[in-house]
């Protein structure tokens, strides 16, 4: 039997047209714009009007990857959708997608895996691809995170954005395309770093826990910031090593949009230039699972990546999670 790489074969991604500019956080909040950019990178971000929800983003940037992978709905055999926003806690948002596009022949599920989920996702679109080479996935990472932030928390509400972004996998006839290993790490000790605490089965939704603010983001950002800087370097190191690729080599890092010092910070002691680094943050804030796909999808569309281009993708967050991997473009 003939092994088939897995590789990506179209991207899409999708932005809310409202801005919330730094300027106009410091009319809710008490902060600035010099106080907002120095500490994280951050100008502005996108957000959704109200009552919009994530499927929606989800949808738009779905059906751009697809027109860019040039297939339709009907071609696809699995919906993977990462999130921490869900449409519905049940069922998966990755269903109203599902339908909403007129996949009649895919299955269609949800990750929660916070920051790293689009990455989980892709590794399991790999491993379904190996198995069933015939078969495409859509990969969609989409977030409303404006519903879960307290906007009267000067050090949360000033981090996050909506979006979206996606990508189809396919099979890759030529063996020098596609994906490498993938790492997926987790460490529950950590989770209450960055945590949502009531709305599920710990703490179920009551007029105590919407009074007492447990709907919203809670984020201990010092910790954070160290772990999240020692688990890039340690991932984008890995990813390389796995995948052949020196500095000299590397075309791009594309990583989640955490925040720009952390990004800096990480370069430095990987020693990549800020260059290889793709960052958008400044636009676009953090969207969680939709910052990576959204990142590549603007890579792609700006001629940054051309085939057989060394690639790393990496990620962290909530759960604590991290994942990354090594691809030829």
């Amino acid at each position: 039997m003939v092994h088939y790489h897995a590789r990506i074969i179209g991207t899409g991604s999708f932005l809310p047209s409202r801005v919330l500019t730094n300027r106009d956080l410091k009319r809710m909040v008490d902060t600035t714009d010099e106080w907002i950019t120095q500490r994280t990178g951050i100008k502005e971000r996108r957000l959704v009007d109200p009552g919009t929800p994530t499927s929606t983003l989800a949808l738009e940037a779905a059906g751009k990857a697809l027109a860019a992978a040039g297939v339709g709905p009907e071609d696809i055999s699995l919906i993977i959708l990462a999130t921490i926003t869900p449409d519905t806690l049940l069922p998966a948002t990755a269903c109203w997608v599902q339908h909403r596009l007129g996949a009649t022949q895919a299955g269609a599920l949800d990750i929660a895996a916070a920051c790293s989920g689009f990455i989980y996702a892709l590794s399991f679109a790999a491993t379904h691809v190996h198995a069933n080479p015939e078969e495409k996935v859509l990969v969609i990472g989409a977030e409303t995170l404006s519903y879960i932030t307290d906007f009267t928390d000067r050090t949360s509400c000033i981090l996050f954005g909506d979006g979206a972004g996606a990508a189809v996998v396919a099979r890759s006839d030529d063996p020098a395309v596609g994906f490498g290993p993938f790492a997926l790490g987790s460490d529950g000790s950590g989770a209450g770093m960055m945590i949502v605490p009531a709305g599920g089965s710990l703490q179920p939704t009551s007029h105590q826990t919407i009074d007492d603010g447990l709907h919203y983001m809670k984020i201990r950002g010092r910790e954070v910031y160290k772990f999240a800087v020692i688990k890039m370097v340690e991932m984008v190191a890995w990813a390389m090593e796995q995948g052949g690729i020196s500095r000299d080599d590397l075309k791009l890092v594309i990583p989640h949009q955490v925040n720009v010092r952390i990004l800096e910070a990480a370069a430095k002691r990987l020693g990549v230039p800020m260059e290889k680094i793709y960052v958008n943050i400044e636009r676009y804030g953090n969207t969680s699972a939709a910052s990576i796909p959204i990142a590549l999808d603007e890579a792609v569309r700006a001629g940054k990546l051309a085939s057989g281009d060394p690639v790393v993708l990496v990620a962290f967050g909530g759960g604590l999670t991290w994942a990354a991997c090594s691809l030829r473009w």
